[in-house]
Formats: structure tokens, C-alpha cells, sequence
């Protein structure tokens, strides 16, 4: 049995889901309760597993340096939000009427965080416009280029690329028009040679300053990167097609009324959930989920 890892309560397991939708073979194991990665990290190999059991959180893992562990151990708890109090922002939310009933079914929803922000950003990119299960086979095929771990653990053998795998190799398997390509694999050439940095120091704001100028990136892309990376509690995502399903379908809406909703509406109804806009969009994500509909967030 693992540690049992803290976290401030409730604890809403629904993140193991949006990871596992999102679990790339061979490098992650996920189910609706557990979540399991390989990581390298500052002294070597290592791999985690995080599982829940209803109460506790518990933590398995192994690295080659034992000095690593509490890197590895602060890799969990931002890709878990284990920090995130969230009294507060389900209070703020219970106010909305649209989603005090969600707030009230799911207490303590966690907005998914990262383990390495250039991965996030890769993934992002590569998941723009396409959908989860489409955006997921592409980043298996991509595993192909990352070295093996030498701490392997059940299916999870190899490391996600790094950029600098992706910048070299990237166009032998990736696919689609060729700009995005292009776009992929020049962001993995900067982030490779040191030309742009993504980091727990950035903002939002200096996150837009760096990634809006990059061929194929835009607002979603950075305000995805900014909840996923920065952990940042205010994101809103309106051109987001899952966010304005959940939305409408939250509202009562028939499926077609719902994709029929802009843009601007979503934003003017986001304004008064400040600060807490990006557990909103975890609540339309969910929403939408749970309804047959296509093109959900990455």
C-alpha cells in the first residue's frame, strides 16, 4: 500500500477520468481511480502511481535517485491540484444558478495540472481542432521517438518525447495539413534550443506574450497551457466546443441549440464566476461528457 498523500477535502475523483481519456500508451496507465506515469527526473528514471480508494489518496512510486522523490511527490500534487482548497470556489460557483446543482453532485473538482509544461504544450498543440481519441493516437505514435525507461512498470516502458526528439524525428510520424505540422515541429525546435521557456515563474499574461506571435497557436491554446501548467484558477475558454456544449446542454438546451451559442455569450455569463473560471470550465466539460456529443477539450 502506498503514502497516503493530503489534500484539503472534498476530493472529486472525476480527474482520473479526464486523464484517462487522455492516457497515452506506454507511457501512462489510468482508470477512473488511479493514474500512473513514468517521469525522468533531475537525478534519473522514476514512475508514480496515485490511486484513490474513496477516502485516501494513496501515492506508489519508485525513482533510481532517492533524492528525487520529493520532486516526484511535487509533480503529483500540481498535476492532482491537491493544494486547491475548494471551498471557495465552490462557493463562488454554488451562487450561479446554471451550476449550483453540479457543485452540489460534485464537490471539490480538481483542475488537472502537469508534470512538465513543454509536454503540455506539445500536447496541445497537437490536439487542437481534433478530437480526444484522434488526439490521443497521434501522441502514441509520437512515443516511438522517446528513449526507455530503465524503470519500466507494467505497460509503461518509454518517456514522452522531448521536444528535442520531436524537433528532430517528428515529421516521419505526425500527420495532418502540413502548416501544423510545421508549427509542431518548430515550437519543439524552440523549446529544444532554449528559445522559449514555459515555467511555474510565468503568467498568463506573458505566456500570451510568448506563445500568440508562434505560428499555430492562439488564444485557446495559451488559456488551455495557462489552467494546465500555471494552474491558474480564472481561465475561460468560450470558442471552446465542449464549454459551449456543456453550457447549453446545462441549460436545457437540444444539442443543435447549444452548438449554435457564441462565442461573447459564453463570456458575458463567465464574468461574475471571476476568480474561478477554470472550475467552471471543468464543470461544462463534464457536462459535456456525459452527453453524446463530439470535438471535447484536450
Amino acid at each position: 500500500m502506498g503514502q497516503a498523500e493530503p489534500f484539503h477535502p472534498p476530493f472529486e475523483p472525476g480527474i482520473f477520468d479526464f486523464l484517462a481519456a487522455r492516457a497515452v500508451a506506454g507511457v501512462e496507465e489510468a482508470t477512473s481511480t488511479s493514474y500512473a506515469r513514468t517521469l525522468s527526473l533531475p537525478g534519473g528514471h522514476g514512475w508514480f502511481r496515485l490511486a484513490w480508494d474513496g477516502r485516501r489518496l494513496l501515492l506508489d512510486h519508485e525513482v533510481e535517485d532517492a533524492a528525487d522523490s520529493p520532486t516526484l511527490a511535487a509533480h503529483v500534487r500540481h498535476l492532482f491540484n491537491l493544494n486547491h482548497d475548494p471551498a471557495a470556489a465552490d462557493a463562488a460557483l454554488a451562487m450561479d444558478p446554471l451550476l449550483s446543482g453540479r457543485v452540489a453532485a460534485l464537490p471539490g473538482i480538481r483542475l488537472p495540472g502537469c508534470v512538465d509544461p513543454n509536454e503540455i504544450l506539445i500536447r496541445a498543440m497537437i490536439g487542437q481542432q481534433i478530437t480526444v481519441a484522434a488526439a490521443t493516437t497521434a501522441l502514441r505514435q509520437l512515443v516511438a521517438l522517446s528513449a526507455p525507461s530503465r524503470l519500466p512498470h507494467g505497460s509503461m516502458k518509454r518517456f514522452f518525447p522531448t521536444p528535442a526528439q520531436i524537433a528532430a524525428d517528428g515529421r516521419t510520424i505526425l500527420r495532418g495539413p502540413q502548416r501544423r505540422i510545421n508549427s509542431i515541429i518548430a515550437v519543439a525546435g524552440m523549446l529544444a534550443d532554449g528559445s522559449l521557456r514555459l515555467d511555474a515563474s510565468d503568467t498568463p499574461e506573458s505566456l500570451a506574450e510568448k506563445l500568440l506571435p508562434l505560428p499555430g497557436i492562439g488564444p485557446w491554446t495559451v488559456g488551455y497551457v495557462s489552467m494546465r501548467v500555471l494552474g491558474s484558477s480564472d481561465i475561460f475558454l468560450p470558442t471552446d466546443s465542449a464549454v459551449r456544449n456543456g453550457f447549453g446542454l446545462l441549460r436545457g438546451d437540444s444539442l443543435s441549440t447549444a452548438r449554435s451559442i457564441k462565442a461573447p455569450e459564453l463570456a458575458r455569463m463567465a464574468e461574475p464566476l471571476r476568480p474561478w473560471r477554470s472550475y467552471a470550465t471543468l464543470h461544462f466539460w463534464r457536462v459535456s461528457g456525459e452527453k453524446p456529443v463530439g470535438g471535447a477539450s484536450r
